[in-house]
């Protein structure tokens, strides 16, 4: 299953610092970042006790769509040794709610962390994201398909933009209409079969404002072809490594490949990095990391 891995690896970001060490970061809890349907949408933020460079991470702490608080840094503490200021957010999961209504958590977490930059001592123009599996897609959608702020909203926040300088993920879906194959639908089918609630796309019923899934197949391709990250790409789109094994069967490099070529032709800066004989996740990621802050030092500058 797609969470299979990254659910395990919010696991892994969800571990707490051994109790015989001593943290290198501060860390602030439950941050509200927004609010929806009476919930508060939060993150912690982590910081570097000592050489904090001035710049954020947004981690998007998802696995298949399910976002669950963290209980310490995990895999982002590479990030935090170098002196990078982490954000992990906690976006609303299915199966309550669906991509689109996640991917405008994530614009309305990178809002917030600019509105306060210098609160968190960070530069708002010097912000990179990264995450795993669907980590990764909604990383990848923050750097390609980012959203203007509103000058005349009544909050400060929404007059922000959710543009990022840089994103750095692993094995991120890209394409669920070309998955694995060109032609291969994966909205929740395919091999996605296992993750249909999040690709339950709805709507108000006019008359009884009931929500009410969509069924007809070229409106849910039209909108999975506004959740896929490969569509969006342009000379605009922030610098992007890409970490994926090529032995990888719920997440094809396939999807790795079609973005980076993309990007490619658009002029855009990017890498990807393959892992020889490695599936969806592997023990010493961590060690991956580093890689992964290489390149937030290369572009946020």
């Amino acid at each position: 299953m797609l969470s299979r891995f990254f659910l395990a690896a919010v696991a892994v970001v969800a571990l707490a610092p051994s109790a015989f060490a001593q943290p290198n970061y501060t860390r602030t809890e439950d941050v509200i970042y927004g609010r929806k349907h009476g919930l508060a949408m939060t993150m912690d933020v982590f910081a570097p006790k000592e050489k904090a460079n001035g710049k954020g991470i947004i981690f998007c702490v998802s696995g298949g769509w399910v976002s669950n608080k963290p209980g310490g840094p995990g895999l982002a503490q590479p990030l935090i040794d170098r002196g990078y200021t982490v954000f992990a957010v906690v976006h609303g999961s299915q199966p309550k709610f669906t991509i689109p209504e996640v991917l405008e958590d994530m614009h309305r977490a990178v809002r917030f962390i600019k509105h306060n930059a210098k609160k968190y001592n960070v530069d708002p123009d010097l912000l990179g994201i990264s995450g795993g599996s669907a980590g990764g897609h909604l990383s990848l959608m923050q750097g390609c398909a980012p959203k203007d702020g509103n000058p005349k909203a009544t909050d400060p926040v929404e007059r922000q933009s959710s543009k990022v300088a840089a994103v750095a993920c692993f094995f991120p879906p890209t394409d669920f209409l070309n998955y694995g194959k060109e032609g291969e639908v994966a909205l929740g089918d395919g091999t996605l079969k296992g993750f249909r609630p999040p690709f339950d796309f709805w709507e108000r019923e006019k008359g009884t404002n009931k929500l009410v899934v969509i069924e007809d197949q070229e409106r849910r391709k039209a909108i999975g072809k506004q959740i896929s990250p490969v569509y969006h790409v342009t000379k605009d789109s922030a610098p992007a490594l890409i970490v994926h094994g090529d032995a990888d069967l719920l997440v094809p490099i396939q999807q790795a490949e079609l973005v980076i070529a993309k990007l490619k032709d658009s002029k855009v800066p990017c890498e990807l990095v393959v892992k020889k004989g490695l599936a969806h996740g592997w023990a010493g990621m961590d060690k991956d990391v580093v890689t992964l802050a290489d390149w937030f030092d290369k572009y946020l500058k």
